[in-house]
C-alpha cells in the first residue's frame, strides 16, 4: 500500500487528537497513536494508566487492540504523538505487538510526532531481526 502525504498528515493529526484523551493521572505523560489498516481506515488509541502500574496500556497497543477487535489484521502505518517529548518512539512491547500485524509485502511505516512535523522511520529499523508469526509458520513446516 502506498501511503500518501494526506494519509500521513491525517495519522499525525489523529495521534495528536487522541493524545489529548489519554488517561495519565500518575505520569502525566500522554501518548496518542493512530494506525492505518488495510482498507485505509485510521484507528486511534491512547495510553491508559492504572494504579497498579504494570497494568498500564500504551497508546499503540490500545489502537491495535481496537483494530483487531474490529476484524483488521494488517497495519500499514502507525503514528505516535507524545506532546511532552517530541519524537517519542513506541516502547519495545508495542514494537513487538505492531510486528504481529505488519504487512507481508512491505515494512510498516512509523511516524514520530515532532510537534511542527514528523520524522519517518520503519518498524524494521526500530525492531530489527524481529520474531513474529511468520517464524512460527516456518517452524511448523
Amino acid at each position: 500500500m502506498k501511503i500518501s502525504d494526506e494519509q500521513k498528515q491525517a495519522l499525525i493529526e489523529t495521534a495528536r487528537d487522541f493524545a489529548t484523551r489519554a488517561y495519565v493521572p500518575y505520569s502525566h505523560f500522554p501518548v496518542g497513536a493512530a494506525i492505518l489498516v488495510e482498507d485505509g481506515t485510521i484507528i486511534g488509541g491512547v495510553n491508559i494508566e492504572n494504579a497498579s502500574y504494570p497494568l498500564t496500556v500504551c497508546g499503540e497497543r490500545s489502537a491495535v487492540v481496537t483494530a483487531a477487535s474490529q476484524g483488521y489484521r494488517t497495519i500499514y502505518a502507525v503514528a505516535v504523538s507524545a506532546p511532552r517529548a517530541a519524537g517519542t518512539t513506541p516502547c519495545g512491547a508495542c514494537r513487538q505487538v505492531l510486528n504481529e500485524f505488519k504487512p507481508e509485502d512491505q515494512s510498516m511505516l512509523v511516524l514520530l510526532d515532532e510537534g511542527d512535523g514528523w520524522q519517518e522511520t520503519t518498524l524494521d529499523i526500530l525492531l530489527p531481526s524481529a520474531f513474529g508469526p511468520r517464524d512460527l509458520d516456518r517452524a511448523a513446516e
